[in-house]
């Protein structure tokens, strides 16, 4: 018997995850990208704890991911007026000792290329210069087509596109994404002395915040946070003059190894954060939106990609619930589980959506007395991202041993 065939829109970080869990579950997936090659943009990414715990179900995977591990955190004020050590946790080390999975940076370059060859070495084909623009439902299929005139037809759609989803806009039309009034400006170094530790570290500054985590066992990434008007236009990545002014500028001088990292960057690029508001729903018929199609989120929790990988197993989660012999399932069916599938996520990934753009507005804040007022609350660890509230995020989407998938 055929197998049920599935069509993911994004090659990105989800849809070759997704890809894979899928091929072990019996369907037969095949992800289209739209761009022509593998992305050479993108600095870095944080596999947290609960994103980890899902990766660990693929076989094979987890050792062949490179990166840095993280035990500690660290955060620093570099106010002239409050200078020093604000706070420090070894929560992430605690529990990677109790759960067996910890954080790891990671080059999202090199990652991305990990989850490209471990899917392809899966037999899962992947699809460049394909972007999805139109979707037409029949009874019991979907057909897809792309802007090069080419057509596929698959059981259903997932769509994986990110941001700038063409997947969600074909369903619920085109929506403009939030500018949360923020940019970043980060960079890749070679891991000064003093950083050479498994450690996260934050420097709060006046109108600025910076965070900087190992990506391998030499290189640390990096990123500066600042309040700036909108301009799309200018969040490429930068020529070497603009390079060099970042380099000489006024966080080349922060201290407790910051301005280190600031000095000798490279590959150094500017973006803008982004979100979108809440969608009642994630799905329309036969597809379905999942990661940053569904829920895209500013960094400021390094959950982004961590709440794909929950989306993903809460999603082939409830496919082999109810169909657990991967036939191509009737409408009636998928609505169900994609229904299920979104009052497992939505109300969670909304919550993580708005608390990241809260903790970016806590951390760039200007002046002395708001800095100061900002720095006590990290003193006390107060604020939307406590310890409590770390566990809470690192404990799902299931109990260690206790997932409900296996491969």
């Amino acid at each position: 018997m055929a197998k049920t065939k599935i069509i993911i829109a994004g090659a990105g970080i989800a849809g070759p995850v997704l890809a894979m869990f899928l091929k072990a579950k019996g369907y037969e997936p095949v992800v289209y990208e739209r761009s022509a090659q593998p992305t050479s943009h993108g600095l870095s990414l944080a596999l947290q704890t609960n994103g980890m715990r899902v990766l660990s179900l693929i076989p094979g995977l987890l050792d062949k991911i490179v990166g840095g591990s993280v035990v500690e955190m660290v955060q620093y004020s570099v106010l002239a007026e409050d200078l020093g050590e604000l706070s420090r946790t070894d929560m992430p080390g605690k529990i990677e000792a109790v759960t067996g999975f910890g954080v790891k940076g990671v080059r999202r370059t090199v990652f991305h290329r990990t989850l490209l060859d471990h899917a392809e070495s899966l037999g899962i084909p992947i699809v460049f210069s394909h972007q999805l623009v139109a979707i037409q439902e029949e009874q019991d299929s979907v057909i897809v087509t792309f802007a090069n005139g080419k057509t596929d037809t698959a059981s259903f759609v997932v769509g994986c596109d990110g941001l700038h989803s063409n997947t969600r806009e074909c369903l619920f039309g085109k929506q403009e994404p939030s500018f949360t009034g923020l940019v970043q400006t980060g960079g890749l170094s070679e891991t000064p002395e003093e950083l050479r530790a498994p450690r996260m570290v934050n420097w709060y500054g006046d109108g600025a915040h910076m965070i900087a985590y190992p990506a391998n066992d030499h290189l640390t990434s990096w990123a500066i946070t600042t309040q700036e008007v909108e301009s799309k236009e200018t969040w490429r990545a930068m020529d070497e003059e603009a390079q060099q002014k970042i380099r000489d500028g006024l966080f080349s001088q922060w201290p407790y190894g910051a301005g280190k990292l600031v000095k000798s960057g490279t590959n150094i690029v500017k973006y803008g954060l982004y979100d979108r508001p809440e969608l009642e729903s994630w799905h329309k018929g036969r597809i379905v939106l999942l990661g940053d199609a569904a829920h895209p989120t500013s960094p400021h929790l390094g959950q982004g990609a961590n709440q794909a990988f929950e989306d993903i197993y809460h999603l082939v989660r409830l496919l082999v619930k109810y169909n657990p012999e991967a036939g191509n399932p009737p409408t009636t069916l998928l609505t169900n589980i994609f229904t299920e599938y979104e009052s497992a996520r939505i109300s969670r990934t909304s919550a993580l959506v708005k608390r990241a753009r809260k903790q970016g507005e806590i951390r760039v804040v200007s002046g002395a007395e708001k800095g100061k007022k900002r720095n006590d609350q990290l003193r006390t660890a107060q604020g939307p991202f406590t310890e409590e509230i770390y566990r809470e995020i690192m404990q799902n989407p299931f109990e260690v041993g206790h997932s409900e998938i296996s491969l």
